[in-house]
């Protein structure tokens, strides 16, 4: 299977351009469009070498609750071998373009484009670009929410490309999710995989559900419902989802679309008083 992603380059839009674009923030779900991925706009981390990203969702009121998103671009010779400073956060890595040699416990490992690691809080890991041309990856970072009893999840090193999409039932082939981890396996407390609609494919209600999510959009383009409001959305653009957000979706073509997505899984609902300590 043939798999192209898309990845921001940066660079800056002419005086010229029209300011209008089709960034929303609100209450319910943001719209992080690919027009607004410029240089202007990008961050840098310590220790990180010919490094700059893009942040496109973190912890704050109002906004993502419990993930932070980066797109990373490492320029050959770059990298980090002290990339992740908080030692709860676990990681997913996914590639969209060139090569990271990712070292984990001591074991080389090269992420070609598809290429996704799931990387255990505590894991000792580096990551350089090795080659001659740029490196593009997501880094979705999540603390651990440990449950006694139940072991912290083993490291997983995979490309999509070579894991056959499960269907949805009754979609007639249309909708299909590539999935990393075992559904059954309640050590992992968050699940990242690749949504798959063909020309026509929906999601024929409005879910409404607990997860948080994060959808960035590979490849494609369609029509999504969020909240009250159908917005469109094409490759490279972000979307966030609250907790409870309606959301559905509809995929007219010309090509598949495609997207990363981020939701929290497999943990109690955490209770504690919203307005000061319980008497």
């Amino acid at each position: 299977m043939s798999a192209t992603y898309y990845a921001p380059q940066g660079g800056h839009p002419g005086q010229e351009q029209l300011l209008t674009d089709r960034a929303i923030f609100t209450e319910a779900y943001a719209v992080i469009p690919k027009g607004t991925m410029r240089d202007i706009v990008t961050s840098f981390l310590p220790f990180w070498d010919k490094t700059r990203l893009w942040v496109i969702a973190r912890p704050l009121s109002g906004f993502a609750e419990t993930f932070s998103q980066y797109i990373m671009e490492v320029a050959p010779g770059g990298g980090s071998d002290q990339p992740e400073a908080d030692p709860a956060a676990q990681a997913v890595l996914f590639v969209v373009e060139g090569t990271a040699t990712l070292t984990v416990d001591g074991e080389e490992h090269h992420l070609d484009e598809g290429g996704y690691a799931y990387l255990p809080p505590r894991a000792e890991w580096t990551l350089h670009n090795t080659t001659d041309e740029m490196l593009r990856f997501h880094w979705i970072r999540k603390a651990y929410e440990a449950v006694p009893g139940l072991d912290q999840p083993d490291i997983i090193i995979a490309n999509e490309k070579e894991i056959a999409p499960t269907v949805m039932p009754d979609t007639d082939g249309k909708w299909a999710t590539t999935r990393f981890v075992d559904p059954a396996d309640l050590r992992h407390d968050m699940h990242v995989t690749i949504v798959t609609f063909e020309p026509g494919g929906v999601i024929p209600f409005l879910e409404t559900h607990v997860m948080e999510h994060g959808l960035y959009v590979l490849e494609g383009k369609a029509a999504y419902r969020l909240n009250n409001d159908w917005v469109e959305v094409e490759a490279g653009d972000f979307m966030w989802l609250r907790a409870f957000c309606p959301q559905a979706c509809y995929a007219g073509g010309p090509g598949k679309f495609r997207y990363l997505l981020y939701k929290d899984v497999n943990r109690h609902v955490g209770l504690r008083p919203m307005f000061g300590p319980r008497p």
